[in-house]
């Protein structure tokens, strides 16, 4: 039974939470044209140009400067935002800027804990895109930098502020599929540039691109583009699928289940495919055990990436089994009943026939048998819940990141949920890398 898409926005605005009422609030408020809110971004890669396109369409929202090691980036980005844009290699520059109110960090993942304090430590407001760090160890000062700065911090994984999650935590909130005690979630890529063979500009050279400064903290080593271009590919920069793809999925699960987190982590995968040089897997697989808590009962989650299957298309979703029904959630929200047993059944074949005859007689003293009738046929229960056409998660995630710089309203996906989400999803790589089993504490948010 579909719902209309008024009736869909209006169960999920009800009990959607801080983040929803946010994006509800930023919707229907008008600002002056003069309340502006000027933004640099620090990495103008894929991630960096579409998020500060995301924000740009939010009215009052004003790109002033930009950051990036690669020169060529640079001069594109004056050519799409316009010639009056500020740039520079170093990101230091921007944060020095009393004209910069809030920082987007689309950066590779190695630099992310370091700009995101240093930007908070400089009394601007940061987007800083997922996983909030590269190591879990990295974020405890990533968030004590927020605590001090009194600053907004949004991590960018948009399924935070997605509908669809908030909706799912209505259902099971509900008890529409009874009692939750498993779950199922995939994001497979089936493209070259889903699994991030992206193109080299043919002008890269140590004159344009700054190596040293892209390197970081990272070992050092001779100029080699491919590393910069493709630095998902690589440990030294990146997070591999785990923290690329895995944090997604735990973030949207974290807002469905209201849950701090898992306690013991396993993974496993190789790689099957892209053999290009990448040092990480194209396949993995992960096992997480979340505990009982007030919000949820104890759960296990089952994680899975592959970046070649047989369909040449993105496929991701999850799969919440309840006692009672599964909830279906991806572009949209499927939730099936499925009807409670009559009679537990019997199994008596190895019984002497007397016993058999004898146990018969009380079972269908206490099961009566039910001959099916067009009033005593249960059929499977399925609603849907659709979203409204062109609905955008992403552009949404950013709404409620510019209208909490605006309100000085917290954020959920702020550095503790962004550690709490990246850190179980960095994990697996220490399972699957170390070949061991990882336990987490999702309240001190540390590995042992």
């Amino acid at each position: 039974m579909a719902t209309t898409r008024r009736r869909f926005l209006q169960a999920t605005t009800t009990a959607a939470g801080l983040a929803a009422a946010q994006t509800a609030a930023g919707q229907t408020q008008n600002y002056s044209p003069n309340d502006r809110i000027q933004i640099a971004t620090v990495g103008v890669g894929g991630m960096g140009s579409g998020d500060t396109d995301m924000a740009l369409a939010i009215p009052g929202v004003e790109l002033v400067a930009l950051a990036d090691v690669y020169d060529g980036r640079l001069a594109r980005a004056k050519e799409a935002w316009g010639g009056h844009v500020f740039t520079t290699r170093d990101y230091r520059e921007i944060l020095s800027r009393p004209d910069v109110d809030a920082i987007i960090v689309g950066t590779p993942d190695h630099w992310h804990a370091r700009i995101t304090a240093d930007a908070l430590k400089a009394g601007k407001h940061v987007y800083c895109e997922k996983p909030m760090v590269q190591q879990p160890e990295e974020g405890h000062a990533v968030i004590e930098a927020e605590k001090a700065s009194g600053k907004i911090l949004q991590v960018g994984s948009q399924y935070v502020s997605s509908v669809i999650y908030h909706k799912t935590r209505d259902v099971i909130q509900s008890g529409a599929i009874g009692k939750l005690n498993m779950v199922e979630a995939w994001l497979d890529r089936n493209t070259a540039l889903g699994a991030w063979q992206y193109s080299i500009p043919p002008d890269a050279s140590p004159q344009n691109i700054d190596w040293d400064r892209f390197l970081g903290s990272a070992p050092k080593r001779p100029f080699e583009p491919i590393r910069l271009f493709r630095w998902r590919n690589y440990r030294d920069y990146g997070t591999a699928v785990a923290g690329d793809l895995f944090v997604h999925l735990l973030s949207g699960l974290h807002v469905s289940t209201r849950s701090l987190g898992p306690t013991r982590v396993f993974a496993t995968g190789g790689l099957r495919y892209w053999n290009d040089g990448r040092d990480v897997p194209d396949v993995m697989l992960a096992m997480l055990d979340y505990p009982e808590t007030a919000e949820h009962p104890a759960f296990n989650l089952a994680l899975r990436v592959n970046f070649k299957s047989s369909v040449n298309e993105e496929q991701f979703g999850f799969r919440f089994v309840g006692s009672e029904g599964v909830i279906m959630a991806g572009s949209k929200v499927t939730v099936s009943k499925v009807p409670l047993e009559r009679e537990p059944g019997f199994t008596i074949g190895t019984f002497p026939k007397a016993v058999q005859q004898k146990y018969l007689e009380e079972y269908r003293r206490k099961y009566p048998p039910v001959e099916p009738t067009a009033d005593n046929m249960r059929p499977q229960e399925e609603v849907v819940y659709a979203p409204p056409a062109r609905y955008s998660a992403h552009q949404e995630h950013h709404k409620v990141f510019f209208n909490a710089v605006r309100s000085g309203r917290p954020v959920v996906e702020d550095g503790t949920f962004g550690l709490r989400a990246a850190g179980p999803a960095l994990l697996c790589n220490t399972s699957y890398f170390e070949e061991r089993i990882v336990k987490w504490d999702p309240t001190t948010m540390k590995a042992s």
